[in-house]
C-alpha cells in the first residue's frame, strides 16, 4: 500500500512538473476533433511590476490578512484569559496524576468555551465598535483596529500588575506616561503575559497542596508497613479522585479560575 501511494504522489508531481513545462515553453494543448483528452486550463506563473501605488497596497493588505489569520491562535492565546485557564488545568491534572485524562483535546476545548465566556463581553463591544462600523463603510481600516484594541486593552490593563508594565517600559526606555492609553501594546501584551502565568502558578500551588498531603500520608503508611516495593502512587490515585469528586472539584476549582478575572 505504501508503494503504491507514492507511486501516485510522484505521479502526480510528474504532471504538475509537466504542465508547468507547457506553460512556460509557450506549448498549448489544444482539444483535438476526435473527442480525446484535454486540458480546459493553464497556469501563468509570470511576476510583472507594479503599476501603480495601489497594486502595491493591495498585495500588502492581503500579505497583512494572511499573518493576521496565521498569527491569531498566538493572538487568542496570548491577549486573553486563554493562558491562565489552560495553565491551572493542566496543574490539576498533574496534581491528581491521572497522567493524560482528562486528555489533551478536552483540555484545551474547555479552556477555549471558558475564554469565549469571560471574553464575550470584550468580543461584543468589539464587534459593535469596531467590526460592524467597519463593514459598514463608516470608519477606515486605521480607526477599526484602533476600536478594536481598545476593549482589548481595557481588559488586559485590568489583569496586568504595574510592575510587571513598569519592567517592560524600563526595557524599553520609556520613563513617563500621562495615562494608560499613552502606554504602547508591545509594552503592554508581555506584561500582561507574565503576569497571568504568574497567577496560574500561585493557583497551581494552591491546588498542589491536599493532594501533597495525601501522598505524603500514603506513602509513609507504606513505608511503616514494610511495603517498600509498592508504588505510593497506585495507592493515593484512589484517595486522590475520591478527595476531588467529593468536594466537588471541577465545579469549585472552575468557579474560583473564572472569578478571578472579574
Amino acid at each position: 500500500m505504501k508503494l503504491k501511494i507514492s507511486n501516485v504522489r510522484i505521479f502526480i508531481v510528474l504532471i504538475v512538473f509537466a504542465l508547468v513545462w507547457f506553460n512556460m515553453s509557450g506549448i498549448t494543448v489544444l482539444a483535438s476533433d476526435d473527442g480525446a483528452a484535454t486540458i480546459p486550463f493553464s497556469f501563468d506563473f509570470n511576476v510583472s511590476a507594479a503599476e501603480d501605488g495601489s497594486d502595491v497596497v493591495s498585495s500588502l493588505q492581503i500579505l497583512f490578512i494572511l499573518t493576521i489569520i496565521s498569527l491569531a491562535p498566538s493572538i487568542l492565546i496570548m491577549t486573553t484569559s486563554f493562558t491562565r485557564i489552560i495553565v491551572v488545568l493542566h496543574f490539576i491534572r498533574s496534581a491528581l496524576g491521572t497522567q493524560q485524562t482528562p486528555s489533551n483535546q478536552v483540555l484545551i476545548g474547555l479552556a477555549l468555551f471558558l475564554t469565549l465566556f469571560i471574553m464575550s463581553p470584550v468580543i461584543t463591544e468589539i464587534n459593535e465598535d469596531s467590526l460592524q462600523p467597519y463593514s459598514a463603510g463608516d470608519i477606515n481600516q486605521e480607526e477599526a483596529i484602533e476600536r478594536g484594541l481598545a476593549p482589548l486593552r481595557g481588559f488586559m490593563f485590568t489583569q496586568a500588575k504595574d510592575e510587571d508594565i513598569r519592567l517592560f517600559m524600563d526595557i524599553a526606555d520609556i520613563t513617563f506616561v500621562e495615562s494608560n492609553a499613552e502606554i504602547p501594546t508591545e509594552v503592554l501584551i508581555p506584561a500582561f503575559i507574565i503576569g497571568e502565568l504568574r497567577s496560574a502558578f500561585l493557583i497551581g500551588f494552591l491546588i498542589y497542596i491536599p493532594f501533597i498531603v495525601i501522598d505524603m500520608v500514603v506513602a509513609s503508611t507504606l513505608m511503616s508497613m514494610g511495603m517498600m516495593m509498592l508504588p505510593p502512587v497506585m495507592i493515593s490515585l484512589p484517595f486522590k479522585l475520591l478527595l476531588f469528586v467529593a468536594a466537588d472539584g471541577w465545579r469549585l476549582v472552575i468557579g474560583e479560575l473564572v472569578e478571578t478575572f472579574y
